[in-house]
């Protein structure tokens, strides 16, 4: 009997020695297993893909047209206000024409009295020719000629001189039929803000607004040199208000430029360089200028492609793969050959198709 139980012993010992000894010669599970996780599968689907680039800048208005005083003077009487809407040829403001019209009738008298001055030297001349008689003396003679032709150059100065002064007279009575400013296009009258109020008096050439055409505003953006070889004329641009996100605009690229606005300069050599893009925009009521928008231009698009997730594409060396799905919890690595590629989709043009299924183990 006790033979019989140490043999027994030592079975059980072998049997625990045989347990151990093959517990340890297995590979040791992935602890995602051993809690049980499973596998992340995705759906292969047909969509369209979209490339975009984000953009950030102000709307202005596409169409401003400066309005500037004609002549320094009073302003007799303001026709338009403020953000008022005006048509092209009504008056937006009257100037005095007092002071320049004393201005006129001081130049009319100085060329009057420059060409009695004229005559009466002509005169002169004339008088002294006719005055030498044969007894006068070479120096008489000679006395006569040089005064004779200070005469013909005062005359060419005199006509030089009236001809500008005629030029410069034409100009104010020009200036004259500008007294009342009409609107030199149509839109809304927006008075210069960089002034407290309006002047009573204006000097020439002075800035005094803008009219402004509200249906027609423009979106200027800034990107960097990543983006700006991706962007064409023409490309639609979804566009958002920061102070309405709700309200979705719709534009097209306008133009691009090539010359950088910014980082170009050797006090900005470390700044990275900026381009001006500008993005027409369609009409809204809630659209001014001044505002800050959001822009995402579609650089490229492919539609009804075989996409997947692009966080489900691996790569191997030149190669794509994806884990299939195969069923039955069973993969298999599936080479792909990839197109259009985003942060979140990728399109396949080769080896799956709609309907399949990869994973992530």
């Amino acid at each position: 009997m006790k033979k019989k139980i140490k043999w027994i012993v030592i079975g059980v010992i072998l049997i625990a020695i045989s347990y151990v000894l093959y517990t340890i010669s297995q590979p040791k599970k992935p602890m995602e297993q051993a809690v049980g996780t499973q596998a992340i599968s995705f759906d292969v689907t047909e969509e369209s893909l979209v490339n975009t680039v984000e953009v950030k800048g102000k709307s202005l208005y596409e169409q401003e047209v400066p309005v500037y005083a004609p002549f320094s003077s009073k302003v007799k009487e303001w026709k338009a206000e403020d953000g008022q809407q005006v048509k092209k040829g009504d008056v937006l403001f009257t100037l005095d024409q007092t002071h320049l019209q004393n201005e006129i009738e001081q130049e009319e008298a100085s060329m009057r009295k420059a060409k009695l001055e004229t005559e009466l030297q002509t005169y002169m001349s004339q008088l002294g020719d006719s005055d030498l008689t044969l007894e006068a003396t070479e120096a008489d003679r000679k006395r006569t000629l040089v005064n004779k032709e200070i005469a013909r150059l005062n005359r060419e100065l005199g006509d030089v001189t009236a001809s500008l002064q005629r030029k410069s007279l034409d100009q104010k009575k020009a200036l004259l039929g500008k007294a009342q400013y009409y609107a030199p296009a149509s839109g809304i009258f927006l008075y210069d803000t960089t002034a407290a109020k309006r002047p009573q008096a204006v000097g020439d050439d002075q800035y005094i607004g803008k009219i402004v055409d509200l249906s027609k505003l423009q979106f200027i953006a800034l990107v960097g040199e990543q983006d700006v070889f991706h962007i064409k004329p023409g490309m639609s641009v979804q566009v958002k208000m920061n102070a309405m996100k709700e309200v979705q605009l719709a534009g097209k690229v306008l133009r691009v430029s090539k010359f950088a606005k910014t980082g170009t300069d050797q006090n900005s050599m470390e700044q990275a360089a900026q381009f001006e893009v500008t993005i027409t925009l369609e009409s809204n009521e809630y659209l001014i200028a001044g505002l800050t928008l959001n822009g995402q231009i579609e650089t490229e698009r492919r539609d009804k492609v075989t996409v997947v997730p692009t966080i489900a594409v691996m790569r191997d060396k030149d190669a794509y793969y994806v884990m299939l799905d195969k069923g039955n919890g069973q993969y298999e690595r599936k080479d792909i050959k990839v197109g259009m590629e985003t942060s979140e989709k990728t399109e396949v043009l080769e080896g799956l198709k709609p309907g399949d299924k990869v994973v992530i183990e």
